[in-house]
């Protein structure tokens, strides 16, 4: 290798192993002088692809510059939609941080993967391929699968890491985060929850049901520790903020989604909170404990358990949810969870009479959506007529469907399988995301038992109710409902406000 005062090592540097030290030690023997380590997703945590926080990163880093002896500088690169510019992003990146103008005359890249290094290379750069170097006697395990390795409890990847990263994992309990986040079945790759949401319209749909939302639970808000958990953008926390009774009281948003956690800090900063005392988390609950048991005063929950119960494992998830909940509440303290909620006798068989004369009718419903970008499948869903709506979300719903045709727009199904495909069927800027969560999974009854063999206490003022907007707007206009003899049936509840009470003597 030619000497370099340089070598660029983009990469995101999770773990460190002792692999690394050895190979960078050959370069510097060689001749090679600081070790410009660019940092690549600096400003994600908490997500399966980066758990671990760019400043612990940044810290393994600097410890291992101590330990080793070789010079370092660190460089937090933030991330960007996927560019054949990357290269010149990252040296651009580093001349801002350090004043370092890398050139191919003076820098060498270290950089196993392939397609990274190709970018370097078409720009003159010498490239040190590290674990892909094919000089070397056995392939090296790459940090990814040492951290994998941990993640699975397989202790051996203490062999394979350097002391820098082993000593930075333990003293701030890295570990358990890692082993968390990346074996958690409900949160994506990204730190969100699917794939194909739209954030943008989710946090304007939220925004403008805050007040309404907020209205509705007020008068069971225990002031103290106030805890809104999937908070979103912070829309509810923005009105208890303005709300002069609760001025004295912590106001704590947790947010498991990077975008909308991401746009809290950004409100908090702007000045848009007027309480001193507002804190947000991106955390996922069922990961672990947020906060102290027994020590909050007031949760809330709008539009997430059905989320728990969809992406996680169903019940089992939701009831390690509740009892999460419970554990956090001090006695006497209160969960307000709003969501969407299935009718009592969701498992009863119903005719649903669907329009046929809204939109278009294919021959058959499409089976490659999911392969289509966004735009496309909501273009293609919103020209479907009610009916050929039902027929697409019988494809892409993620739960079992059934339903038989018994005529022209009319279909025999159970009612809890009609709401749910009801209440999700205009949704088509989000329809992917959307067919991937079970609205009806529970109804009122079943949550009751649920939240008392949690520990929690059912305050009389739980209810299941009805949204008329929906049903007058969205619903009434393309279907109507019958039992099955053919009798017409008023429309059930959809929603449920439950207030359940952490008993004092608990």
């Amino acid at each position: 290798m030619t000497t370099a005062r340089y070598v660029l090592f983009p990469g995101r540097h999770h773990l460190l192993t002792q692999f690394q030290a050895d190979y960078l030690q050959r370069l510097v023997d060689d001749g090679a002088g600081t070790i410009v380590w660019a940092v690549t997703s600096a400003n994600h945590d908490n997500t399966k692809r980066n758990p671990v926080p760019y400043h612990r990163r940044e810290a393994a880093i600097e410890r291992f510059s101590v330990v080793t002896g070789l010079r370092s500088v660190v460089v937090p690169v933030f991330d960007t939609a996927p560019t054949d510019q990357f290269a010149q992003v990252t040296l651009k990146t580093v001349t801002v941080a350090t004043g370092l103008e890398l050139t191919p005359a003076d820098t060498v890249v270290a950089c196993s993967t392939p397609q990274v290094a190709a970018l370097y290379e078409e720009l003159g750069f010498r490239i040190a391929p590290v674990e892909a170097d094919p000089a070397l006697d056995a392939v090296p395990e790459r940090p990814w699968d040492v951290l994998l390795r941990l993640a699975a409890g397989d202790e051996s990847w203490r062999k394979l890491a350097h002391s820098s990263t082993i000593d930075v994992f333990d003293r701030y309990r890295l570990s358990e985060t890692v082993q968390s986040v990346v074996n958690d079945p409900v949160v994506g790759d990204e730190g969100g929850l699917t794939a194909t949401r739209d954030y943008r319209t989710y946090v304007e749909a939220f925004a403008d049901a805050a007040a309404r939302k907020w209205t509705a639970v007020r008068q069971y808000v225990q002031p103290g520790r106030i805890v809104d958990i999937g908070c979103g953008a912070g829309a509810v926390l923005e009105l208890a903020d303005r709300d002069d009774a609760l001025h004295e009281s912590d106001l704590i948003g947790v947010e498991v989604a990077r975008h909308l956690y991401q746009e809290c800090v950004h409100k908090k900063a702007q000045g848009v909170f007027r309480n001193a005392n507002v804190y947000f988390y991106q955390r996922n609950v069922l990961g672990g404990a947020v906060l102290p048991d027994r020590s909050v005063d007031t949760t809330l929950t709008f539009a997430l358990t059905h989320e728990i119960w969809s992406y996680g494992n169903r019940r089992d998830s939701l009831l390690a949810f509740a009892r999460r909940i419970h554990d956090h509440t001090a006695p006497g303290g209160v969960w307000i969870n709003s969501d969407v909620c299935g009718p009592g006798d969701r498992l009863r068989p119903v005719r649903l009479t669907l329009r046929t004369d809204d939109g278009v009718n294919p021959a058959e419903p499409r089976t490659d959506l999911a392969a289509l970008p966004s735009a496309e499948v909501a273009a293609y869903v919103s020209e479907l007529s009610t009916r050929a709506r039902l027929a697409q979300f019988a494809v892409d719903f993620a739960f079992p469907f059934e339903y038989e045709s018994t005529g022209e727009g009319v279909v025999r199904i159970a009612l809890g399988q009609a709401m749910d495909f009801l209440t999700r069927k205009d949704y088509t800027d989000n329809w992917l995301s959307e067919t991937q969560e079970q609205f009806c999974g529970l109804d009122f009854d079943d949550w009751r038992t649920l939240l008392t063999e949690a520990g929690f206490d059912i305050d009389p003022a739980s209810h299941p109710l009805r949204n008329d907007w929906v049903i007058d707007n969205r619903i009434a206009p393309t279907a109507s409902l019958a039992d099955d003899q053919g009798a017409p049936l008023d429309w059930p509840s959809t929603h449920a406000i439950i207030v359940a009470r952490r008993p004092h003597n608990s």
